[in-house]
C-alpha cells in the first residue's frame, strides 16, 4: 500500500511541477561590475556557477531573472567555451570574458531550447549570461571590462 501512495505522490509531483528538477534559490551571489570604453558602469547581481554540475545546469528551467541579475560560469583556465540554450526559456545574451577581464564576444539574444553551438571565438574564461537585449540597451561592448574577483 505504501508503494501505491508513494507512486501516486510523485506522478502528482511530476505533473504539476512540469517534470522540471528543483532550482537551487541558494545560489551564492556577487556583485559584477561591467565599464564600457565611455567609461559607463553598470552592475549586476550575479549568481556563480563554478563547478561543472553549476555549469551544466546553468539557468535551465528558469522562467525569469531580475533585470540587474545574471549568472556568471567560471571556468578553472581560460579555454574555448561552447554553450548552447536547450532546456532555457529565458532569452539571454552571452558575454564571452577572457582571463584579463575583458570581453572577447557577444552572443545576443539566443534563441530559447535551440541545440546550436554559440562558441566563444577564442580563450574565454568565464561567461556572464544577462537578459536578452541588455548589453545593447547599455551600450556594452567587446572589449569592454568585467571587474569581478574572478579576473583579479
Amino acid at each position: 500500500m505504501k508503494i501505491v501512495y508513494y507512486t501516486l505522490f510523485l506522478i502528482v509531483f511530476i505533473c504539476f511541477s512540469g517534470g522540471y528538477p528543483a532550482i537551487s534559490q541558494e545560489q551564492e551571489t556577487q556583485e559584477l561590475l561591467i565599464e564600457t570604453a565611455e567609461g559607463e558602469k553598470h552592475t549586476f547581481q550575479v549568481e556563480l556557477a563554478r563547478t561543472a554540475s553549476e555549469r551544466a545546469q546553468g539557468l535551465m528551467y528558469r522562467r525569469s531573472m531580475d533585470e540587474d541579475a545574471g549568472m556568471l560560469f567560471i571556468y578553472p583556465r581560460a579555454q574555448h567555451i561552447s554553450m548552447w540554450m536547450k532546456n532555457t526559456f529565458i532569452p539571454l545574451d552571452m558575454l564571452f570574458i577572457n582571463e584579463d577581464g575583458n570581453i572577447i564576444r557577444i552572443a545576443e539574444r539566443t534563441v530559447p531550447h535551440s541545440t546550436q553551438s554559440i562558441p566563444s571565438g577564442g580563450r574565454a574564461r568565464a561567461v556572464l549570461e544577462i537578459n536578452a537585449g541588455m548589453s545593447d540597451r547599455l551600450g556594452i561592448s567587446e572589449g569592454d571590462r568585467v571587474n569581478h574577483p574572478a579576473f583579479e
